[in-house]
């Protein structure tokens, strides 16, 4: 009893929590309820054209009175079929793209690390989705499946669009907090690093430099996918390529002009390539990495 008055006690000191849980639940409640309206609208519209599918499939058979004739049954069941499988795709493939835009963009794998990190619980509850909607994807929207593998692979890409919807919601709350005071330090020199290290106006030495701190403030941190690395190093050195080239001094007097040596400008430094990734590493672009980091403290 003594217990439970402590317990309402210090809710009747601290009632205006109640304010900002309100909030928080309100946003997640309407959230959930938007993607159970989008997902129970493409039932629906999965619906109609099973219908239209399985109708013509009666009317090829003679089970019903047809309207059509069975080459115009057959052909409509496989444009029904089609216009399903391209609508399947593309939801598909706009969740892989979303997805990839955190894999292979090393900024916001610095600020979102979660999303890479196979250990969080709903990050791997989305790659297991990911992994499930990909083998159950046909080949093409032409290709002869039954209907059990169409509806198969409609549930796969429903479950797989949620689960980035939860897992990008959680990345984004939980930012860096899973890492300690000194490794959000190194993150933070990391992000700041990678900015110099594309910055066109920063010399070609300094971009170097920058890019090979952003390597080693992550190294036992974040594990950069392969692909990651690639499209980092194409953006260095897209910008080491772009460095500012002098142009020749013009001079109006005639004894400098005359004088081949004075007029030769001075050699510019050459900036170093980059260092050389590891040839053993895989190179798949969607290959699932996870850190190296443990979030346990």
């Amino acid at each position: 009893m003594d217990a439970l008055n402590q317990i309402f006690g210090w809710f009747g000191d601290h009632w205006w929590i109640i304010f900002p849980l309100m909030g928080v639940g309100g946003a997640i409640v309407g959230r959930l309820q938007a993607l159970s309206r989008q997902h129970h609208k493409q039932k629906l519209e999965t619906l109609r054209l099973k219908g239209e599918i399985k109708a013509a499939q009666l009317a090829a058979r003679g089970q019903v009175a047809p309207t059509m004739s069975p080459r115009e049954a057959a052909r409509q069941q496989a444009n029904s079929s089609k216009e399903l499988l391209e609508r399947l795709f593309a939801e598909h493939d706009e969740v892989t793209a979303r997805w990839l835009d955190y894999e292979l963009d090393v900024a916001k794998m610095i600020a979102f690390p979660a999303m890479s990190d196979g250990r969080q619980p709903l990050t791997a509850a989305f790659l297991r989705a990911k992994k499930t909607a990909d083998a159950l994807r046909p080949s093409t929207a032409d290709a002869k499946i039954t209907e059990q593998q169409v509806t198969e692979y409609l549930d796969a890409v429903g479950n797989y669009a949620v689960a980035f919807e939860i897992a990008e919601k959680d990345a984004r709350r939980l930012r860096d907090s899973t890492f300690t005071d000194d490794e959000r330090k190194r993150l933070e020199r990391a992000q700041h690093m990678l900015k110099v290290a594309v910055d066109q106006s920063a010399t070609p030495a300094e971009r170097q430099t920058a890019y090979r701190r952003v390597r080693e403030e992550l190294d036992g941190l974040i594990d950069l996918s392969d692909a990651a690395v690639e499209n980092l190093e194409k953006k260095v050195a897209l910008q080491l390529e772009q460095g500012h080239a002098p142009e020749p001094a013009t001079t109006t007097d005639p004894s400098v002009a005359a004088d081949p040596v004075a007029a030769t400008p001075a050699p510019q430094p050459v900036a170093d390539p980059l260092p050389a990734r590891d040839p053993l590493a895989k190179a798949d672009p969607l290959r699932q990495t996870a850190p190296l980091h443990n979030p346990e403290r």
